[in-house]
């Protein structure tokens, strides 16, 4: 056998070789990109100077998750007549058993202006960074939503709320996924 009989030879396994391993690292990068969703600047919330925030600059999204139908829509009402802005009522696939508040932390002020609605409900942060508050509601019950002992305003500690666009306090401020202010300068 000479050495160009050993080339050929080993030409083949070794070109299947590299294929597969190029077909491995294209699969792997493949799965990695469609689990790994973007975070989207599109409906990033605005940075506002506020002291306090009031529940007309916070924007919720009324979720029903139980089997009592309107509940979401009642529920919506009631928070619309303490002052919130409601921009989605509609339906969980998630069973509700005690109310839900969802925000982009657990530590926003909106989150915690929210939840005073809510006595016992559960607080989760699900990264967002549009500023919207999602209230996921299921058993109706006279403890759910009470009509005293809710907060009408929280104090906002660094001065500064991430608002969504659609609740622009004044100026002219730029989109902030980040949380620290930022004006543009006309």
């Amino acid at each position: 056998m000479s050495v160009r009989d050993v080339i050929r030879w080993l030409r083949t396994p070794v070109t299947l070789v590299v294929l597969l391993v190029v077909l491995g690292y294209g699969a792997w990068w493949g799965y990695k990109a469609v689990l790994t969703v973007p975070v989207s600047t599109a409906n990033a919330c605005v940075t506002q100077p506020v002291a306090q925030l009031t529940p007309d600059k916070v924007t919720v999204r009324v979720l029903n998750g139980g089997d009592l139908k309107g509940y979401a829509t009642e529920v919506a009402k009631a928070l619309k007549a303490r002052g919130y802005n409601i921009s989605v009522v509609s339906n969980t696939n998630e069973t509700i058993t005690t109310p839900v508040i969802i925000g982009g932390t657990v530590d926003l002020p909106a989150v915690k202006l929210v939840a005073s609605n809510f006595p016992g409900a559960t607080l989760r942060a699900d990264n967002r960074n549009d500023g919207t508050v999602d209230v996921l509601v299921g058993e109706k019950t006279d403890k759910t939503m009470p009509a005293t002992g809710f907060a009408t305003a929280v104090p906002v500690p660094n001065g500064n709320a991430c608002l969504p666009k659609s609740q622009l306090v004044s100026g002219s401020p730029s989109p902030s996924g980040s949380g620290s202010p930022t004006v543009k300068k006309s």
